[in-house]
C-alpha cells in the first residue's frame, strides 16, 4: 500500500520532517517527506496497509511543537525504493 499525505497547520519549523523520518524508519516504511512552499508538509508512505495507517495516525499528532490541523490522503504508486528520506522543499 502507498499513500500520499499532506499535513497542514504548524508543521514547518517544528521538526516535523525529521520526526516523520524517524517514525517511518522505525516502522520499516519506504517513501519520503518534504516541506512545500505553501507551508504544508507532504509525505509518501509505502508498506503494509496497517503500518501505513498507523503512521498517518501518528502524524495527526506529530512531534511536540507541531499543531496538525488537517490531514489529506490519497492513494499513490509505490515508489519501488527501500528506505525513507527527506526531500528538498518544493
Amino acid at each position: 500500500m502507498a499513500v500520499r499525505a499532506t499535513f497542514e497547520g504548524r508543521v514547518q519549523g517544528v521538526w516535523f520532517r525529521a520526526w516523520t523520518t524517524e517514525q517511518a524508519v522505525a516502522r520499516g516504511l519506504n517513501g519520503w517527506v518534504r516541506n512545500r512552499a505553501d507551508g504544508t508538509v507532504e509525505a509518501l508512505f509505502a508498506g503494509p496497509a496497517d503500518v501505513v495507517e498507523d503512521m498517518i495516525a501518528a502524524c495527526r499528532q506529530g512531534p511536540p511543537a507541531a499543531q496538525v490541523t488537517s490531514v489529506t490522503t490519497e492513494p499513490a504508486e509505490d515508489p519501488g525504493e527501500t528506505g525513507f528520506r527527506q526531500l528538498p522543499t518544493v
